[in-house]
């Protein structure tokens, strides 16, 4: 086993292991020179001398090097470190520096078997479709879309990496290997790739089509026993329709999956924009330019009975899959394959004696030995290091879980294992450990607009862990009495599960200020004292008397109820406006002999009549408002 050295390039910090695949592993690293966190990806040691694996890892480089954008995972340098081998021979380890994603990879959240919420699967299809139209325009062909190789940032954010069986457009090598095996995961196979044919752009596209389908149903479009039976069913056979398996995919979103479904070339989308252009518009309920699901299904019959019956095709042949996801070329079948049926009996049936044979021999006691078990190991109080090396003492491999919010446990601090303690296992499987990540953070809800009392406010931050601290009460306009009408920290904010939140809310009142109003209310339009009223103090219910008065300027404002002061924030305001007076004759009539003389202006001792003062007289169908200037004196 090959030492990988704790320094890469005279720049680059090994950490621990973070991820492993089938043609390498990735460490958490640090680069020294431009002191940030990085990704680093290693040849496997025990793939280090076999030279197809080496030129793939290299292709790898040379294909995403070239490639910037913010949904595929980024390389930054590539290099290779002369180690020493088992047999003390010089050896050359070729690594990957790689931009270092925080998140998890899709098949994570597919592992239970659960469909995504549909918004949510076609926006990670839409990230797929982003990074492929770009690989394409830059002439890369993935070749190798699958759950495993598309990560989710914390934030929600897609990124394409594993470029490792990429290859340029106009390779025309891009084909079967020498194995006779073609490159990819049986599951996410276009049909030509099944049969060992030159892929293009349009294989990708088949491909993202595999993945949505089984983002939006829980389950790849084919499944069999073996990767030869998926592979088969990939280039003859049609699958069922998305919405079959879960009736709620709308049927724009079904059209577009089954027509990136379709067995030829030419019946698919044939750029990646199109594609994504026909999901953007499925999820605004648009039409899409895609045709009924049922019509691949029709096409695919009626190709079958048209064949010619004496038509011969290739046999499926299983050949050899290797760690990197090959699966095998595969074509349509003959009808008439009894001999071919016979012959396979034939050699499971050899190669099955053969193999009882193997480990009867093995064994000279004629007794299959049991391997080993251990039990897992007490993990409570370790970190990442400390667990690592405990489990790898007890003959066990370390595999790090998901972060786990705990309130008790401090961040970092061991939480839980699967297996768990005390569990028999193999010497050599895989444990998980789950570290702790504090307590979590939570986001502040909206609880303003007058929506919550404090009581209901209270459960509402209790449901997400967060308490209540100090509540103030203060005259917010426009709200009832105990409406929250303030949170501090503000809605939005994330802040640890635990933590107390304030709350303000309001009295029920509001407080009129004898300054504001006589700036903005008297001696102002209707209009714009209501405008104030409105804005300011949220007043929505009004009256108004119009009244004579010779000392304001008709329009305007001259008094206001209620006075200035505190009072209930929904209370009626009533405004005096004044009005032009009532204009005299310019010839009054002569009076008639003998008529009575007007005395409405003189109550006959000689003073003024106080009847005839407006809004006094009794007669009069005018309030009596206050003094004109006691808003102004207050």
């Amino acid at each position: 086993m090959i030492n990988i050295p704790r320094m890469l390039g005279g720049r680059y910090e090994v950490g621990e292991l973070i991820g492993r695949g089938g043609m390498a592993q990735v460490h958490l690293g640090y680069d020294t020179r431009l002191s940030r966190t990085v990704a680093i990806k290693v040849l496997r040691s025990d793939l280090i001398t076999d030279q197809t694996f080496v030129a793939r890892f290299r292709r790898e480089a040379q294909s995403a090097a070239g490639l910037n954008h913010p949904s595929i995972v980024a390389v930054y340098d590539t290099g290779e470190e002369r180690v020493e081998g088992d047999a003390g021979q010089e050896i050359s380890l070729p690594y990957i520096v790689m931009e270092y994603v925080k998140g998890r990879t899709v098949s994570e959240l597919l592992k239970n078997g659960d469909a995504l919420p549909i918004n949510e699967a076609v926006q990670i299809a839409i990230g797929i479709l982003s990074a492929l139209e770009y690989s394409h325009r830059e002439g890369i062909v993935h070749r190798d879309i699958k759950p495993g190789n598309i990560m989710l940032t914390h934030d929600g954010k897609v990124k394409v990496m594993d470029f490792g069986i990429a290859r340029a457009l106009t390779d025309s090598s891009a084909t079967m290997t020498q194995t006779n095996s073609v490159v990819g995961t049986a599951q996410y196979l276009s049909p030509e790739q099944a049969r060992g044919e030159v892929v293009d752009s349009r294989s990708d596209l088949y491909s993202a089509g595999c993945l949505l389908y089984e983002l939006l149903t829980g389950r790849p479009p084919f499944r069999g026993d073996s990767a030869v039976a998926v592979a088969y069913q990939h280039v003859s056979e049609p699958p069922a329709p998305p919405m079959s398996v879960a009736p709620d995919i709308p049927e724009a979103i079904d059209r577009v999956v089954m027509k990136s479904l379709a067995k030829k070339r030419e019946d698919r989308y044939q750029r990646a924009i199109d594609m994504r252009a026909d999901l953007l518009l499925a999820l605004r309920g648009g039409r899409v330019n895609a045709p009924a699901s049922d019509t691949w299904s029709t096409q695919i019959l009626t190709a079958q009975n048209s064949a010619a019956p004496t038509q011969v095709a290739a046999p499926v042949t299983q050949t050899t899959l290797t760690q990197t996801g090959t699966t095998p070329a595969v074509a349509p079948p003959k009808k008439n394959n009894t001999v071919f049926i016979v012959l396979s009996i034939l050699l499971l049936t050899l190669a099955g004696a053969g193999l009882i044979w193997a480990l009867w021999s093995s064994n000279s006691s004629g007794e299959v030995t049991e391997p080993a078990t251990i039990s897992v190991p007490d993990l409570e109080g370790t970190n990442q290091v400390s667990a690592r090396q405990r489990l790898e003492e007890a003959g066990l491999t370390f595999a790090l879980g998901d972060p786990q919010e705990d309130k008790t446990i401090p961040e970092g601090q061991f939480v839980s294992s699967d297996p768990a303690f005390g569990t028999k296992v193999k010497k050599g499987s895989s444990v998980t450990v789950s570290f702790s990540s504090g307590p979590g953070k939570v986001s502040v809800p909206d609880l303003t607009g007058g929506k919550f009392t404090q009581d209901t406010a209270k459960a509402e931050l209790e449901k997400l862990g967060l308490k209540v601290g100090r509540v103030d009460i203060k005259d917010v306009p426009g709200n009832a009495k105990d409406a929250v009408t303030d949170t501090s920290p503000a809605a939005g904010q994330l802040v640890e599960r635990g933590s107390s939140v304030n709350i303000v809310v309001a009295s029920g009142n509001i407080v009129i200020d004898s300054a504001a109003i006589n700036t903005h209310v008297i001696n102002q339009p209707e209009d714009v004292a209501k405008a104030y009223l409105r804005d300011t103090l949220k007043i929505s219910s009004f009256t108004v008397e119009k009244v004579e008065n010779p000392d304001i300027t008709a329009g305007l404002v001259f008094n206001m109820e209620p006075l200035p002061g505190t009072v209930p924030y929904d209370t009626t305001v009533t405004l005096w406006i004044a009005k032009e007076p009532a204009r005299e004759p310019d010839n009054p009539a002569p009076t008639p002999p003998g008529a009575p003389k007007d005395d409405s202006a003189n109550n006959g001792d000689g003073n003024q009549n106080p009847g005839s003062n407006v809004g006094e007289n009794p007669n009069s169908n005018n309030p009596n408002p206050p003094d004109q200037n006691s808003a102004r004196r207050n």
